[in-house]
């Protein structure tokens, strides 16, 4: 392990000394980073597809404001107004001082493209899917945290959960106040394209105090028909299924999921706006998965922004998410939540911050055997405590700490 981080410590070095080294003949080369840490409270915690056992915590925390990070992005001017770009981004804890995803060392995104501002952006590498690129500023995320207030388990991708490998991507120009965007992100499976494939697109509108969007995603498990999350599945974390909570955990073996959202925002005035989403979630089973009926999410959520002082920022959040009835289960799962937050600007570079946030789980839902497996719904709030849910139906959360933006 020592010698890993050792290694890892060299990679990160040398990397910054050669674009250092670069700098003159490039445009622009920028180090920037966050680094966020704080204490949360909640009023059960068990472990993943357990429905006993809770017991309240209280916890250092990392990343909960905005994840901790430290990045590199190039920009080098071509002429004729286009620019070759990159941007190497890796997450961390630090609380502990551990990659945010085991072995990889740019977890977050790392890409290499061109841009020009009459042609759009191309990328090529890991990055965020043209899905989350289109729908993500009108989400629950922007002054409510991700953390507490992504939709349950970030069931519906609207915040920084699922990142694709082997990315290619285009982003037009703005045009009237429009934009599109496309992604496909190879699976790398001998033999198939197709096999643990994603590919997304949207279509979004920002034009004065108005904006809109709406998307669609598919993940493809590498897989075939179905069954433990393939390795070579393009939205995979080092081999690890991305965005498995609560809420999902009987539907981690799908064959395939796919998202449908638009969201919507309008800005009042300086001090006060509001943006809201609705999504529609598919998980759709194969010969190989462990339940065999479609499982469908549909998510409403709306987040209201008040800015009544130059520092500080309040805020309140409410979604809404239903299940479909399929799979033996009777009673649907349903989850409501609910979200403040309060941000203090203590300087253009650093805050502190205070969350809290309520969720009521009814209903029934699949547990980790998937079919016959029928356990009562249970509480999971944002997606920063989706390995650790309640126990029970109802679930506390509160949260302070202190972010600082370099």
């Amino acid at each position: 392990m020592k010698r890993q981080q050792f290694q890892a410590a060299l990679i990160v070095a040398g990397t910054a000394a050669l674009w250092q080294s670069a700098a003159h003949a490039q445009s622009s080369v920028t180090l920037y980073g966050i680094v966020d840490q704080g204490f949360s409270y909640q009023s059960s915690q068990t472990t993943l597809g357990s429905t006993s056992g809770g017991r309240s915590a209280i916890k250092m925390t990392t990343g909960v404001w905005a994840g901790s990070r430290f990045g590199f992005k190039t920009a080098e001017d071509l002429g004729g107004g286009t620019k070759a770009i990159s941007q190497l981004e890796a997450g961390f804890s630090s609380s502990t001082g551990a990659q945010s995803v085991s072995g990889l060392l740019f977890n977050r995104q790392a890409f290499v493209g061109l841009t020009n501002d009459r042609y759009g952006a191309l990328t090529a590498g890991r990055q965020y899917a043209s899905y989350y690129q289109i729908l993500q500023q009108f989400g629950p995320t922007s002054w409510t945290s991700g953390y507490f207030a992504a939709h349950p388990g970030d069931v519906d991708g609207l915040d920084t959960t699922y990142r694709a490998n082997n990315t290619l991507e285009y982003m037009s120009p703005t045009i009237a106040g429009f934009r599109f965007s496309g992604s496909y992100s190879f699976g790398n499976v001998a033999g198939s394209v197709y096999r643990g494939s994603t590919w997304a697109t949207g279509l979004q509108y920002t034009q004065g105090p108005i904006g809109f969007g709406v998307a669609f995603s598919r993940i493809n498990n590498s897989t075939p028909g179905g069954g433990a999350f393939g390795a070579d599945s393009a939205t995979s974390n080092n081999g690890a299924q991305a965005g498995v909570s609560a809420v999902t955990n009987g539907y981690q073996t799908a064959q395939a999921q796919q998202r449908f959202g638009v969201g919507a925002s309008y800005a009042f005035s300086g001090s006060f706006d509001i943006r809201a989403t609705y999504t529609n979630v598919q998980y759709i089973p194969g010969l190989g998965s462990r339940f065999r009926d479609l499982e469908i999410f549909n998510t409403g959520g709306v987040e209201l922004h008040w800015k009544p002082s130059t520092p500080l920022d309040l805020a309140a959040a409410y979604s809404y998410t239903r299940a479909t009835k399929a799979n033996g289960i009777s009673s649907s799962a349903q989850y409501q939540q609910f979200n403040l937050s309060e941000y203090y600007a203590l300087s253009k570079r650093t805050g502190l911050y205070a969350l809290q946030a309520y969720q009521r789980a009814n209903g029934q839902t699949l547990g980790t055997n998937g079919a016959g497996n029928i356990i009562n719904a249970t509480a999971t709030i944002g997606d920063g405590f989706s390995s650790t849910p309640s126990s029970s139906r109802s679930m506390f959360a509160a949260g302070v700490g202190i972010i600082h933006r370099f």
